[in-house]
């Protein structure tokens, strides 16, 4: 038996994060209550949404969820906030949980089809700026009416899938590019050669996996589903799918436009580790590894491939004609797709929740924090601060705010706080309904737009990050940011003109 007591405590204690993280974290803990007694609620407050944002901007230390859930926890217990007001806060945005637990998990059942549209994509579009074009086109349009979690899964699934089939046959020695003869002589030549193959091919499906993450980004803003936030924003105006598209168009459709000059900018300079082309070697490789499984293709798979692309149909109109919640329809699709195509036991039916429920779980800690802000009316003087200055100004500054908060901390814990008091403010009468609108169109956009910057503001770009494609491909959280950069500037910029000149 080895170790103290306390020392076995501090190696559970968050599991594998970094001591001092842990030391930080159990600082929070003692430190609040002390902060309570001596300086009141509203000092303490404003310190638990700075630690929160800490654990959040420390994602990939340690997932959130637990050092995030200990402060609200702690908020309840010195009576910051209470129960009833988180279960006020987490019915009031039921829609966005069950968009989580339903939407991703339906697509969970879809990913054979999204894989094979992407994969006949690769192999079908030798361009690489018109690959890059497609990549992030298609990652805007799919995350227009998905969730940007969902088609990042997919993005990962796909990269996953083309590594793999290239480093299965290499590793192999097996070599589909007939101009190169197996020469025992030059061994040293050709793991040279494949060392260099495998750097720009690693450099390749890491610029495609960004362009379409950066995508999820162009198409989320535009929708009600395209982020949870969106239908936060949505519900508390009333608006539907079509309404929603329609109010955001003026600034999302031309941010649309900036970020795809952005993707043949990047491409056809091949700056911030852009341009990097597909080796021909293993564009062999993968192109007679597609024709091998079509060729095996049964007529059942077949049948399933058909099933999810009616699917698909069904969702977007679903969505479009706004039939049913958003999560209801999620749901639907699920016994849909399970049910056409044979997935009847209950394990596999549970896999395909693995992806969203975490994060669903996370974002009912975020209304935690959200209920202590709206007992303690911690937010309440800024937003009364900016709805002081000229109305013609005000969606300006809550897009640089929203925008300068969702870069460092998380979109959706943003959105919903300033969303929150906007709201409460056009029910106290303070705003016209005109003026509400326009400071929510500001909000959605100044979270959804800047925080592409880093990790911590976007969960797709996160979810990519923490991924298993990740280190396969070198993507580290520096090399996010730096190829990031670009993206965040341009939409940053066009999104702000976007909200002075249309709001």
């Amino acid at each position: 038996m080895t170790g103290s007591l306390p020392q076995a405590f501090m190696r559970n204690f968050l599991g594998n994060s970094p001591v001092w993280y842990k030391q930080t974290i159990i600082a929070f803990l003692v430190l609040n209550p002390i902060l309570l007694a001596i300086a009141g609620p509203t000092v303490t407050g404003w310190m638990l949404i700075f630690e929160f944002i800490f654990t959040l901007a420390m994602a990939l230390k340690c997932y959130p969820l637990q050092p995030g859930g200990l402060l609200a926890i702690e908020a309840v217990a010195i009576g910051l906030t209470h129960p009833h007001q988180i279960y006020h806060e987490v019915t009031a945005n039921l829609p966005v949980i069950l968009l989580l637990m339903f939407m991703v998990a339906g697509i969970f059942f879809m990913k054979g089809m999204l894989l094979y549209v992407f994969t006949k994509l690769l192999i079908n579009v030798r361009d690489k700026v018109k690959l890059a074009l497609l990549f992030s086109f298609m990652g805007a349009i799919l995350s227009a009416f998905l969730d940007a979690l969902t088609v990042t899964a997919v993005l990962i699934s796909a990269g996953i899938g083309f590594y793999s089939v290239y480093h299965k046959v290499a590793s192999h020695g097996h070599n589909y590019d007939h101009s190169h003869k197996h020469d025992h002589s030059s061994d040293d030549h050709l793991k040279e050669e494949h060392r260099k193959e495998l750097e720009e091919f690693r450099s390749f499906l890491r610029s495609l996996l960004m362009h379409g993450a950066v995508g999820t980004a162009l198409g989320g803003v535009a929708t009600l589903v395209g982020e949870p936030q969106n239908l936060l924003i949505g519900e508390k105006l009333g608006w539907n799918f079509i309404e929603f598209f329609l109010q955001v168009a003026p600034i999302s459709i031309p941010v649309l436009i900036a970020g795809l000059c952005t993707v043949v900018f990047l491409e056809k300079t091949g700056m911030f580790g852009y341009g990097h082309l597909i080796p021909d070697n293993v564009f062999n490789i993968l192109k007679d590894y597609d024709e091998a499984q079509d060729a095996k293709r049964t007529k059942r798979d077949k049948a399933a491939l058909y099933v999810q692309f009616a699917v698909a149909a069904f969702l977007v109109v679903g969505l479009a004609l706004h039939l049913a919640e958003v999560g209801i329809i999620g749901l639907t699709v699920i016994i849909l797709l399970t049910a056409f195509n044979g997935v009847v036991e209950e394990h596999q039916i549970g896999k395909a929740f693995e992806e969203a429920l975490p994060f669903t779980a996370l974002l009912v800690v975020f209304f935690g924090i959200v209920a202590v802000i709206h007992d303690q009316h911690l937010f309440q003087p800024i937003i009364e601060s900016v709805l002081a200055m000229d109305l013609g100004v005000q969606p300006a500054m809550f897009f640089i705010a929203n925008g300068v908060l969702s870069a460092i901390s998380d979109n959706v814990f943003v959105a919903t706080v300033y969303i929150n008091e906007v709201a409460a403010a056009f029910e106290a009468g303070t705003i016209s309904r005109e003026h509400y609108e326009a400071l929510a169109i500001a909000i959605n956009t100044g979270t959804n737009l800047p925080s592409v910057a880093t990790p911590n503001g976007q969960a797709a770009f996160l979810f990519l990050l923490t991924s298993a494609v990740a280190p396969l491909v070198r993507l580290s959280y520096m090399r996010m940011v730096i190829m990031a950069l670009p993206y965040t500037i341009v939409l940053s910029v066009v999104g702000l003109l976007g909200v002075i000149i249309y709001l």
